[in-house]
């Protein structure tokens, strides 16, 4: 193996400088977003949104990946950048297709290409930091000036950052946090993830910045009032130590246990028995009411198994939303499935769905594998791990794969790309010096 970085010490030139501020930029683009702090309480926010396109937010995400690709082209690791590149281009192909079927082909072939610049920008990002100590320290300012964000708002500005009686849309959550985020469906995974950097922080860079993270997302977690997601921290943790340890359930763990999730939670919408069985164990069988949303969603695929409805063509959209299904059922108004898996056969069919299995679930499995025989750091391998293993599991309730705003899905697939990049390169610790694994190995 040779050695195909030059400079990866911990004192860098004006090029660690800008490649540092870049991953900053970055993330606080994709966590924060360009509408923070959003008035819940405007009659506006009760509008369905399907068919908005924000001019704006399209052109900071194009200069960002121009950015990051300048960056990519001049990486020694450009041939790993987003791999497997097969696999995401027949999806993302797919996408394509299948939103010609769209009521609206414009609005989802845009919308592909979006979440195509995202992809490609989150596999880019880890890139970015020169060496693992960078990484940590870059994960510490960024997440703990977000972090410090929520709770500037939530401190001085608690009509946007926490939940009011005078919401438009959801009034019953009113005194539960939510930070910057405009839901804190989406403020609970992002303090989620922010644990377990914390935690990844306290073992490779500074143990007071890690506590601090961890122990301040943990916090603002419980007051999202999120039960699911605050008994999903420790129970990943848990589950990526047996992960870990023991190979031979690693397989049960992530398609038995996604199966037996899904089966009982959604399948409770659609078997009556299922039900009856959540109930007596003392388990909401409506799952905080989703069972009518899935029960439209079983529904919709059935009216378009092969190709779906486009890409993020069928919630929120007029004609959901106005015409005439209210009457029927509340769920015409939700604004996605409340489950990924769900959420992709509607946008792109079962084809679809099975493609993106393979690329969310059967590929990383196989990735932390390989990882583990290829030398590199456990801890940070782990930190990958636990974000995989907490985004796949928590999209078993809330739709997070392929939506841009917010942070689920980019730093999910924060997870998956960064179990890639431990599987096919291995970093030589003395030298902090990516090497390139063998090519048979590369593209495993």
């Amino acid at each position: 193996m040779q050695p195909i970085a030059a400079d990866r010490s911990d004192k860098g030139g004006l090029g660690h400088l800008v490649a540092g501020g870049l991953f900053l930029l970055v993330l606080a683009y994709y966590w924060m977003t360009l509408t923070p702090f959003p008035d819940l309480g405007r009659a506006s926010a009760a509008d369905p949104w399907g068919g908005n396109s924000n001019v704006l937010n399209q052109a900071v995400a194009l200069s960002l990946l121009a950015a990051l690709i300048v960056f990519a082209l001049r990486h020694p690791l450009l041939r790993q950048i987003g791999q497997p590149r097969l696999l995401i281009a027949a999806i993302f192909g797919w996408f394509a297709l299948t939103s010609m079927f769209a009521d609206d082909p414009a609005t989802a072939l845009r919308r592909v290409v979006l979440s195509l610049v995202l992809v490609v920008s989150a596999a880019v990002f880890l890139l970015l930091p020169r060496n693992e100590r960078q990484f940590a320290k870059l994960l510490a300012i960024g997440l703990g000036s977000l972090l410090a964000l929520c709770y500037y708002g939530v401190l001085l500005k608690p009509m946007v950052s926490i939940h009011q009686t005078t919401d438009v849309g959801e009034p019953l959550l009113a005194g539960l946090w939510r930070g910057f985020y405009g839901h804190k469906n989406i403020a609970a995974p992002a303090m989620a993830f922010t644990v377990f950097a914390g935690l990844y922080v306290y073992a490779r860079w500074s143990r007071l910045a890690g506590i601090l993270l961890a122990v301040g997302a943990l916090y603002f977690l419980a007051r999202t009032g999120s039960k699911t997601s605050l008994a999903m921290v420790p129970a990943t943790i848990i589950v990526a130590w047996a992960f870990e340890r023991w190979r031979g359930l690693r397989v049960p763990i992530v398609v038995g246990g996604l199966s037996l999730f899904n089966f009982i939670a959604v399948g409770s919408a659609v078997w009556p028995g299922v039900a009856q069985f959540v109930d007596s164990l003392g388990i909401d069988a409506s799952f905080t009411d989703r069972v009518a949303i899935w029960q439209l969603a079983f529904e919709s695929i059935a009216q378009r198994p092969l190709t779906g409805f486009g890409f993020q063509s069928f919630w929120q959209t007029g004609e959901l939303v106005y015409g005439g299904g209210l009457l029927e059922t509340w769920a015409v108004t939700a604004a996605n499935a409340h489950n990924a898996f769900l959420d992709t056969a509607i946008n792109a069919g079962i084809p679809g769905l099975v493609l993106v299995v393979f690329w969310v679930i059967v590929r990383p499995l196989r990735d932390f594998g390989k990882a583990q025989t290829s030398g590199n750091d456990p801890v940070l391998s782990r930190l990958f791990l636990r974000i995989w293993l907490y985004g796949i599991f928590a999209s078993s309730l809330e739709s997070f794969f392929f939506v841009n705003a917010g942070p689920p899905w980019f730093t999910i697939l924060l997870g998956m790309f960064g179990l890639g990049y431990q599987a096919r390169v291995r970093l030589v610790a003395a030298a902090a010096v990516p090497v390139a694994a063998p090519p048979e190995a590369a593209h495993a």
